[in-house]
């Protein structure tokens, strides 16, 4: 078995946290993935483009303003969750010892949630790439995809 795949995605999520919270770039991630977000939007609209010119006599394929449209409702969804995740880090951070809760130093939310769609969004870029014809090293799916899964246990 190949380590050096599980490494990277054991070690990459813990690294990120760290970054997030000792240098305190929360907002810089979030532009980060904003921006991740334009262009898996784009690469979307690229590889719907070339499927529709693999299939030419299929409409299952190529550009539909109903998908764009649900594309943009799920990023705004992304948005609204890191606030929500946030909202939860201050709320508990700030009013916790008066409520008597218990919240173990390293656990935010926040970074967890935006290092969970910041993932998801390379991922997703990936498989845009893969359908426009772009050959892929098997490691990188799996370093991001086991990356993905370890965020989820957290």
């Amino acid at each position: 078995m190949d380590t050096k795949p599980y490494l990277l995605s054991t070690w990459l999520p813990s690294i990120c946290m760290f970054w997030l919270n000792e240098f305190h770039l929360i907002g810089f991630s979030i532009l980060f993935l904003i921006a991740l977000m334009c262009l898996d939007f784009f690469s979307g609209l690229l590889a719907a483009k070339k499927e529709a010119l693999d299939h030419p006599d299929d409409p299952a394929y190529g550009w539909s303003s109903k998908k764009c449209i649900f594309g943009i409702y799920k990023k705004i969804g992304y948005i609204l969750t890191i606030l929500v995740a946030i909202s939860i880090d201050y709320l508990i951070f700030h009013f916790g010892n008066e409520l008597e809760l218990s919240y173990p130093e390293g656990a935010y939310f926040g970074s967890i949630v935006i290092i969970w769609l910041t993932v998801n969004e390379l991922l997703s870029i990936l498989e845009n790439a893969q359908k426009m014809g772009v050959e892929l090293p098997n490691f990188l799916n799996r370093v991001l995809s086991v990356s993905r899964d370890k965020i989820n246990k957290q």
